[in-house]
């Protein structure tokens, strides 16, 4: 008797009452393929289809070329390329193979030559019997790998295997096989199929520095929201190293991690240059955030080393990001028109220059209208006792309070439709308590500082829609032009800055810093200016893929000193900031910098960026920056390179370049090779460093990592030992 995928489910609706008064679930019987007609026998309770027969249940599904049900409907033996998918406590686990007996209502599953799988791990055999009720699975004459294809690359073969779903999976007596070779043999595996929280990872390598080392970490997951970590590092020229950490996740209270690692170095003058440095080394870390609906945000950092280089030793990629770490907490509060800052900033560190901050406490008043009037209000206002320590850099360690309260008025007006004007108006009251620590500043300081200016800018724009060029994925074009001025007149204060503590003082920078209030923050240096900052952006847009997207980006913009200070020019430097994209793929940055008075080019900087598709990608770029030992000492010339392949589905690598045409120095060059294992990936890589002045650092990695289980998190390149020795 033929039926038809409707027929089917009134007919599973009648069937599925297991009693009076209960509530009806329906199974639903189909075929595979679109037609939705299959065959059944209702004397025999047999359906099936050409393309074959699916039946879904409580949560489970069985598909086959032939089934048969029971007079009840709850149970199915199943025949030809049977499929069973069992729902349960949020997983699915997944049989497969030629002939199974499945009960929708206990889970029962009895099977024979049959494949299961629940990630990470897959298990055949010649026959399978469990329940749900007992929760247990008895596998005979199987293997279990990771390895998710018809020949495996590796499995472990034993008599018989046990298996409670979502718990674990354990053999006795089990051998490890490599393609058909085996290789050892294990009286007992067991693997948990929950959260992996407790596993090592272990990473060979050589370094001409370290010698051979081993770096190795343990890791246990301690409870759903904590992981501890233990590291157990040796390098035979350096000795060994260990130190424990911790990383968690409070829900509303925040999150953060710690890590404490304690080197005893046999060789610790090996890379100091000259510096403070001890057999016995430590760096200690701490991190928390917290923030939640009311606008509360703390942020809590602690860095502690017992040298300046240990960082810098043994974990070179976090020395990159940040050589010379803080330690601070902070607390804001936010309103919709304040703030509340609370700054505690000690120099637990003794090697870094730092400003202590004991604290500094600041509220900030955001640019808000001031009543029914077209002027706005925006302040700044803050108290802290602050202690200069200059650290390794030496000079003098000084201290005292200091009082700053900054309020300014501005009233923006839009002329003719389309200019904008803002003229704006403030002042500064600044009171210095008697430093402690400089003679020469033996008084209290109380400094005024006036300031008013105004911004002109607008904006302009044309649309071309029928514009395309196929070259560029040009569809459509508009151009916005942007020109803008900022004026800003600042009167000679009472106080010079020479007669002021330093504690927030003007760096040197090759960028532009802001001319304006508060946006200025160097509130120690301030000083007269009359000076307009120009700016002209230019930018030209286009649809690619349906979103509008810039192809040029480019900005222009200078400063005219009308009254520059003794030791300023009356034009500083002109600067240009460009990016474009000719593609999705494509983009170009650029950076320049040139000294208009001197007309040479001070700095630039240049950035290619080429990832066509997942085959391949490459980074090529240049950085000048001219030798100027008065300011910023010794300049650059520099090109490197840094580019992926992918040859094919196994096998990848990985290049970069460094090269310094001042004085024609290969500084840097690494190479890595991926190779996939189907179940691991393999990488090694090389690095060499050319020091100049010491011998040359060479480095070896060697990286093994199981993908079902993996240890780093996704978008990671390579893995914590690349990290640690090649700052990538």
């Amino acid at each position: 008797m033929k039926f038809t995928r409707l027929g089917a489910l009134l007919l599973a609706t009648v069937a599925a009452l297991a009693q009076e008064g209960a509530p009806v679930e329906l199974m639903r019987i189909e075929s595979v393929d679109s037609s939705g007609e299959f065959d059944l026998d209702p004397s025999t309770g047999e359906a099936s289809a050409l393309q074959g027969v699916v039946v879904r249940y409580r949560g489970s599904t069985v598909t086959a070329r032939t089934l048969r049900l029971d007079e009840k409907h709850s149970t199915v033996d199943a025949s030809g390329d049977v499929r069973i998918e069992v729902g349960k406590d949020g997983r699915t686990e997944t049989w497969r193979g030629d002939k199974a007996s499945f009960n929708f209502d206990t889970k029962t599953v009895t099977a024979d030559s049959f494949r299961l799988g629940q990630r990470p791990f897959f298990a055949a055999g010649a026959r399978a019997e469990g329940s749900k009720s007992s929760g247990i699975y008895s596998i005979t004459d199987s293997f279990i790998t990771t390895d998710d294809l018809a020949e495996p690359g590796y499995r472990i073969r034993a008599k018989r295997i046990e298996m409670r779903p979502g718990e674990y999976i354990e053999a006795r007596n089990a051998i490890v096989y490599v393609g058909n070779t085996p290789v050892f043999w294990l009286p007992i595996y067991h693997r948990s199929l929950k959260n992996h929280g407790s596993f090592w990872t272990v990473a060979p390598g050589y370094r001409s520095v370290y010698g051979p080392f081993t770096l190795n970490r343990y890791h246990w997951q301690a409870a759903t929201n904590v992981q501890v970590t233990i590291d157990a590092d040796w390098r035979m020229r350096r000795g060994g190293a260990a130190g424990p950490g911790i990383s968690y996740d409070l829900g509303k209270w925040g999150t953060g991690s710690g890590q404490v690692y304690l080197a005893h170095d046999m060789d610790p003058f090996r890379t100091a240059g000259g510096l403070p440095v001890r057999e016995d080394r430590r760096w200690a870390t701490f991190r928390h955030s917290f923030t939640n609906d009311a606008g509360l945000t703390l942020k809590a950092r602690v860095d502690e080393q017992n040298d300046p280089l240990v960082i810098r030793d043994f974990f070179e990629g976090t020395f990159r990001r940040d050589p010379q770490p803080r330690t601070f907490g902070e607390l804001n509060q936010a309103w919709p028109n304040w703030t509340l800052d609370l700054m505690v900033q000690p120099q637990v560190t003794q090697f870094y220059q730092t400003v202590e901050r004991l604290p500094d406490i600041k509220l900030t008043g955001l640019r808000q209208e001031v009543g029914e009037t077209p002027l706005y209000y925006d302040s700044e206002s803050s108290f802290a006792y602050l202690r200069f320590q200059p650290g390794l850099l030496g000079g003098t360690n000084y201290a005292g309070i200091r009082t700053d309260s900054y309020h300014q008025i501005t009233a923006p007006q839009t002329f003719f439709g389309w200019l904008n004007f803002a003229p704006r108006v403030g002042g500064r009251f600044t009171y210095y308590g008697e430093p402690e620590g400089l003679p020469g500043m033996d008084r209290e300081i109380v400094r005024g500082v006036f300031n008013t200016g105004a911004e002109l800018n607008f904006k302009a724009s044309r649309t071309w829609a029928g514009t395309t060029y196929k070259p560029l994925s040009i569809d459509g074009v508009r151009h916005i032009f942007e020109p803008g001025l900022n004026y800003v007149y600042v009167p000679n204060p009472n106080e010079h800055p020479r007669q002021i503590p330093q504690y927030d003082y003007e760096f040197i920078t090759p960028r532009l810093l802001p001319i304006d209030f508060p946006d200025y923050n160097a509130i120690d240096s301030i000083d007269s200016r009359n000076v307009i900052r120009w700016s002209l952006r230019n930018r030209l847009q286009t649809k690619r893929a349906g979103r509008v997207e810039d192809v040029v980006n480019w900005a222009l913009y200078t400063d005219w000193r009308l009254r520059p200070n003794p030791d300023q020019n009356t034009f500083p430097e002109l600067y240009s900031d460009l990016d474009f994209a000719p593609s999705r793929w494509a983009l170009l940055t650029s950076q320049l910098r040139y000294d208009i008075n001197n007309r040479f080019w001070r700095e630039a900087n240049h950035r290619l960026t080429l990832t066509p598709g997942d085959r391949w990608t490459w980074t090529f770029g240049h950085r000048y920056l001219r030798t100027d030992f008065d300011t910023y000492g010794l300049g650059n010339n520099l090109f490197y390179s840094a580019v992926y392949y992918r040859f094919n589905e196994n096998w990848g690598a990985r290049a970069m370049q460094q090269f310094e045409a001042r004085d024609g120095v290969l500084e840097e060059h690494s190479y890595s090779v991926y190779r996939d294992l189907r179940s691991w990936t393999l990488s090694l890589g090389f690095r060499v460093r050319d020091n100049r002045q010491t011998p040359d650092d060479f480095a070896v990695v060697l990286s093994l990592q199981l993908k079902a289980i993996p240890r780093f998190k996704p978008g990671q390149d390579a893995d914590r030992v690349a990290e640690r020795l090649f700052g990538s």
